[in-house]
């Protein structure tokens, strides 16, 4: 949920007999497999795949949100192609090892980003509430697509360290953008007026506590953790292993026509001082 599900490593089994070779040699996507696959599409991100074509269906969604996941997703795709190349360490990520403490933090982040803000949702359908529908829902689209990139992303390791820490970050502040709305919508679109139902205002004030929590929450979850505490960890450990990785194996030079040469030359037999011909004119 929102990059702790990748900071606690993926779900890849570690094997104690492989050396520090043949882990960098053995791609993800090999070890992953089909099985990788249907390991990770559990029944809630099923449920998340259904969400997502529901809200996407809706027309409740704008058109930016609906573009930024296949523009991420193309984006993740390019850096990991071109900028950060996978070098095959799946423990890469395991830069936090999963307190108790961490484990509220998720589990809090999980109720207040995703299980309240659904049954908020369901409620202003239940309740014919088309404003307060509208506004919660980009928040609750951007964020299953995370959480179920998240867990694929977890699941079959094809993507780098940098690329990996990259993506909650980015799904997070567009998130802020949608969460913006939603608490303007809340706090300084609805108004309660004097003649009001308790029932009504009960469910306003709901709306308004679950908003500005979301906000707050996913505001120090970016910019007090993604960012300072994630992402500097997740680098260290990329070009930690990209240095271990060229040790490991060794580029040959290259010519300027591109030819490649080996580290060391072969002595031509006239040039070596146990020539035989040399010998024979020193006799």
């Amino acid at each position: 949920m929102s990059g702790a599900t990748l900071a606690t490593g993926p779900r890849i089994p570690k094997h104690d007999a492989e050396t520090r070779g043949e882990k960098y040699d053995r791609r993800a996507g090999d070890t992953a497999g089909l099985g990788g696959i249907m390991g990770s599409l559990r029944v809630i991100e099923l449920q998340l795949v259904a969400f997502i074509i529901v809200f996407s269906a809706s027309g409740l969604v704008p058109i930016v949100d609906l573009v930024f996941p296949v523009f991420l997703t193309i984006y993740a795709f390019l850096l990991n192609s071109l900028v950060f190349p996978n070098y095959g360490n799946p423990e890469s990520l395991q830069v936090f090892r999963g307190n108790r403490l961490f484990q509220v933090y998720v589990i809090l982040g999980t109720v207040i980003g995703l299980f309240l803000p659904l049954a908020y949702v369901l409620g202003g359908f239940a309740r014919n509430d088309q404003d307060a529908v509208r506004a919660a829902t980009p928040h609750l689209f951007l964020l299953s697509f995370q959480v179920l990139s998240e867990n694929l992303i977890s699941g079959l390791n094809i993507f780098s360290v940098p690329v990996r820490a990259l993506l909650p970050i980015l799904y997070s502040i567009r998130r802020l953008f949608s969460l913006n709305g939603w608490v303007i919508s809340t706090w300084f679109t609805t108004n309660i007026t004097n003649d009001v139902r308790i029932q009504d205002e009960y469910w306003i004030w709901f709306g308004r506590v679950l908003s500005a929590a979301n906000a707050i929450y996913y505001t120090i979850n970016t910019f007090g953790f993604l960012i300072p505490m994630f992402l500097p960890r997740a680098f260290e450990s990329y070009f930690q292993d990209r240095a271990e990785y060229k040790q490991e194996h060794p580029k040959q030079e290259k010519t300027s026509a591109g030819i490649h040469l080996p580290s060391k030359l072969p002595v031509p037999s006239l040039l070596r001082k146990d020539n035989p011909v040399e010998e024979d004119k020193k006799k």
